[in-house]
């Protein structure tokens, strides 16, 4: 089985719930499993202590998983237009990765949740590819053969799956998000199976 990583940070629970449907549609992949990998809050005065097994939730993400997984699905709310700072300041501490090019030509995509539909979700989702496009990664949107795109009232973007949550945070996913969701998963897990068997096959 190879590992779909699928790495976020949340802080009301959206983005982990939408974490959730994206490792049911990896796992919808033969040969495909989630791992599912969130990173502690940081301080805005000094770096929070935290210990390194979470009380609650999936364990925080080490350079390992990174370096074991064969493509990532990267979520984050949004905080204004961009992803939020726990996600960042894990992603800094991934220079050793970019020197070793471990991550490159592997497919990753990206998910975010905000509190209003035009709340930053499209600049969001790009913020989250630009470190994974210096490390290399392909990534993987979501195409308009995805008819929910054309409908959906709620989340739902090219680059990526995305939820609305209301002003209060609470707004359960729709089930356009859903689906979406779903198929952003399926989407990563079959790239990444079908460059595993292209470098087999060379």
């Amino acid at each position: 089985m190879a590992d779909i990583l699928i790495l976020y940070y949340s802080r009301h629970g959206n983005v982990a719930a939408m974490a959730q449907m994206i490792a049911r549609g990896v796992e919808q992949v033969p040969g495909m499993q989630a791992r599912i990998r969130t990173v502690p809050a940081v301080s805005t005065v000094c770096e929070a202590v935290e210990d390194s097994i979470p009380a609650a939730g999936p364990p925080f993400a080490t350079l390992d998983d990174l370096r074991e997984c064969a493509g990532i699905a990267m979520g984050s709310p949004t905080r204004f237009g961009n992803m939020a700072a726990p996600l960042k300041y894990f992603l800094d501490s991934t220079g050793s990765l970019w020197l070793s090019g471990v991550l490159a030509g592997k497919p990753a995509a990206v998910f975010t949740s905000t509190s209003t539909l035009h709340g930053g979700q499209e600049s969001t989702l790009i913020s989250m590819m630009l470190p994974l496009l210096h490390h290399g990664m392909l990534i993987t949107g979501l195409p308009f053969s995805e008819t929910d795109l054309l409908t959906t009232t709620s989340g739902g973007t090219p680059y990526g799956a995305s939820h609305m949550a209301g002003n209060d945070s609470k707004l359960p996913m729709s089930e356009e998000e859903k689906r979406l969701c779903l198929s952003l998963g399926r989407r990563l897990a079959e790239t990444a199976s079908a460059l595993s068997l292209g470098r087999a096959a060379r």
